[in-house]
């Protein structure tokens, strides 16, 4: 129902044109976003104050004629303006690290494999030569201590800026080493904030070709600052082939085109399971959905994941799969990816 109310309202919104730019608000276009719940529809424009007068005629439009959609309830638009230049001045400075290469890896929601993506594309790269780093930015939920077999706490160098502990090769940063394994990060917005720029600026990352950023799920204010904050390079976006997982992938692709951060592909996770009896393919949560929504927004559809056991058990043991077994299919998916980053980002 969620996926035919939102076509229904992009086939409407897409007949008015952006004042500022004079493209079609439609899905594509970043500046537009809509969220549906429960048949209350929020859209949110981003405008300009040259044009305001003109999105404000736009934004009565779509109230009064979006509700009569079927399984509309409520039609909600808001307009918001950030100024480009304020912004700029206030984040120029904040998340710094000599990187290359900084990529974020995001998901719309929790679940679909991201920070396994996110470790295994780390040490994939690794392998190839690079040197790289990954940053746990996943406050609430940590997993890479576990998924890279490491643990410990960070010890401070002669600059007062943690060391970041290594394992196969690659530069680990997480809250995981710094709390107990069971105990929950009860904190708010500021001091989420806070601990990400320790992990950013307060380490001693040395010089990398990739930091590898594992995002936390969704697009709330830790990622949007981290997104606008620190200079990324690119983003990469991992989903479940159903159409409930990309209705929240379309939100991060969406939140990455409004702060101008290059993507670099999708990822389908997940994307079938290969039967032990008859060594057939089952595409348990549909099929090719990633790969249709990556070719919509027209950015590159980086490859598919399988659901398979064996990573299931290198995850929970601490064995990246490319390390663990290099020859084997999902390793060599992961090294296909990485190469791919590569080639586009050098």
């Amino acid at each position: 129902m969620t996926d035919n109310i939102l076509q229904s309202i992009y086939s409407f919104t897409k007949n008015y044109k952006d004042p500022d730019t004079n493209s079609a608000l439609d899905e594509k276009n970043d500046k537009i976003q809509v969220v549906e719940k429960n048949g209350n529809i929020n859209i949110i424009l981003s405008v300009s104050n040259k044009n305001l007068d003109e999105y404000k005629k736009i934004a009565d439009l779509f109230k009064n004629n979006l509700d009569k959609i079927e399984g509309i309830l409520s039609v909600n638009v808001v307009l918001t303006s950030e100024s480009q230049s304020a912004q700029s001045s206030q984040t120029e400075s904040r998340f710094k690290i000599n990187a290359k290469n900084i990529i974020a890896v995001a998901s719309g929601k929790g679940g679909v494999g991201k920070s396994t993506f996110a470790v295994n594309i780390a040490v994939a790269l690794g392998e190839l030569g690079k040197k790289v780093g990954i940053l746990d930015a996943d406050i609430y939920g940590p997993s890479v201590p576990r998924m890279m077999g490491i643990s410990g706490r960070p010890e401070a160098s002669e600059n007062k800026k943690l060391i970041p502990l290594e394992s196969y090769g690659i530069k680990c940063m997480s809250i995981g080493f710094l709390v107990g394994v069971d105990t929950p990060t009860i904190w708010r917005g500021p001091m989420v904030m806070k601990a990400l720029e320790q992990m950013f600026n307060g380490v001693e990352w040395g010089e990398l070709d990739y930091l590898i950023i594992d995002l936390p799920p969704g697009t709330g204010d830790a990622q949007l600052t981290l997104a606008q904050s620190s200079k990324l390079s690119g983003s990469i976006i991992v989903s479940t082939p159903q159409d409930l997982a990309l209705t929240d992938a379309r939100k991060g692709i969406n939140m990455f085109k409004r702060v101008n951060v290059p993507l670099m592909g999708l990822v389908e996770n997940m994307s079938y399971f290969i039967c032990d009896n008859c060594n057939e393919k089952h595409f348990i949560f549909s099929n090719d959905g990633a790969k249709k929504e990556a070719g919509k927004f027209q950015i590159p559809f980086l490859g598919s994941l399988p659901i398979d056991k064996e990573l299931r058990i290198q995850s929970d043991e601490g064995r990246p799969a490319c390390i663990d077994n290099p020859t084997g299919d999902i390793a060599k998916n992961y090294f296909k990816i990485a190469n791919n980053i590569i080639t586009s980002s050098e």
